[in-house]
């Protein structure tokens, strides 16, 4: 699939067509990969348009924006799609992400604070209920509707702050760097398709609406908020994206701006309703799940006690219980002043925040060996400090 469409990206995909999807939208480099290739197109470092380059670890299967030789680059992989329409939006999405790193972009969040978002029976509740307002906002025709909606709208997220303070701040900033980017792939798949635009909306409305999936996949949702209150702008302050990459200001502060002075509706406390308890409660197995599977994994077990700070993590693969944080993929971390980079399953337990680690958990394929003041394991390496084995398990003390 992949040759059958590189000289259409590369006709399609021209500085032009971008701006027509944001204004001073300036193209960085892109790449196009396969299990077997990788053709990179714009590069400074190559003075080819298109290359041909090795696949290295950085084409991990994902769509993404990396920096490829230095310079940011825009990736898809081919294999994901099935059509050309979402391979070319995904691409300007991606793009969209090199545009901002060019324009020095820096209200990203702090990914902590999504690993240690409260589950809250009221924040979902209200959280559900701001969503609708917005969906209705953007949906509705009639300019009197349309206030009233961004209003209740704004009128609930600031409610919510009080419920769970900085976390909110969280949500606005994912909402600042993945909305825009939402937008410009909405806006090139609906130039591009020959679908009706109502039925191109449409694919996007769910990540919107769907309310377990909101509750289950927090930074995930905000992509779809992001992406309405884009539009929002569009319809209320068609220049917005004008000065919106030089500003400071998160979008739901750019939309709150705009009724500043207008009268704040009241909203009566959100029910909380057999629905958003079912909610509440699947989300809570959902989270329970990958934990009770890790927890039942033969294998010996091995714990690690002491003073641990994360240096590397994956925000993406991170299930969150209580005091533990699951890390599906890897974990980096500093023990006695030595960093370690731990590639499998691992939990973290904390008993204040993300950063202060007093114990991990990992499964180990083999026994490790034990020395006296020293642990070696398998694909880790050496542990200096104190160990002790209870049946299978092994107690790691650093020192």
């Amino acid at each position: 699939m992949m040759f059958e469409y590189l000289d259409r990206i590369a006709h399609d995909l021209t500085p032009t067509k971008l701006k027509d999807y944001w204004p001073g939208f300036e193209m960085v480099a892109y790449a196009i990969y396969d299990k077997d290739h990788v053709h990179l197109f714009n590069h400074p470092k190559f003075e080819n348009s298109c290359v041909k380059v090795n696949r290295n670890e950085q084409f991990n299967g994902s769509c993404t924006l990396i920096l490829y030789e230095e310079y940011p680059t825009a990736i898809a992989n081919a294999d994901l799609f099935s059509d050309y329409e979402s391979l070319y939006s995904i691409l300007i999405h991606e793009l969209f992400h090199g545009y901002q790193y060019l324009m020095g972009e820096k209200r990203f969040p702090d990914e902590t604070l999504g690993m240690t978002y409260p589950l809250l029976l009221e924040n979902i509740g209200f959280r559900n209920k701001e969503r609708e307002k917005l969906y209705y906002a953007v949906m509705t025709d009639v300019l009197s509707e349309k206030e009233t909606f961004i209003k209740t709208f704004i009128a609930l997220r600031k409610k919510r702050e009080s419920q769970i303070k900085e976390h909110l701040l969280y949500e606005n900033l994912i909402e600042t760097i993945e909305g825009p980017a939402w937008y410009v792939e909405y806006k090139a798949l609906s130039k591009i398709s020959s679908e009706p635009k109502d039925s191109i909306l449409n694919k996007f409305v769910p990540i919107l609406t769907d309310e377990l999936a909101s509750a289950l996949h927090t930074r995930r949702s905000c992509y779809g908020s992001g992406l309405f209150i884009c539009l929002l702008m569009e319809q209320i302050l068609p220049g917005w994206k004008e000065s919106f990459l030089n500003s400071e200001n998160s979008l739901f502060e750019l939309l709150s701006e705009q009724f500043s002075k207008s009268d704040e509706v009241s909203i009566d406390d959100v029910a909380i309703g057999e629905k958003t308890e079912e909610i509440f409660m699947k989300v809570l197995e959902e989270r329970k799940k990958p934990f009770e599977q890790f927890m039942n994994t033969e294998g010996p077990h091995l714990y690690i006690n002491g003073k641990i700070a994360v240096t590397s993590f994956n925000p993406m693969n991170i299930v969150s219980l209580e005091d533990k944080r699951l890390h599906q993929n890897f974990i980096g971390v500093r023990i006695n002043n030595v960093t370690y980079l731990i590639q499998q399953p691992v939990v973290a337990y904390s008993k204040d925040g993300f950063n202060n680690i007093d114990k991990i958990q990992l499964i180990l394929k083999n026994d490790p060996i034990v020395k006296e003041g020293s642990l070696i394991i398998e694909g880790m390496g050496v542990l200096s400090g104190i160990t002790k084995k209870i049946n299978r398990d092994y107690y790691f003390f650093s020192q």
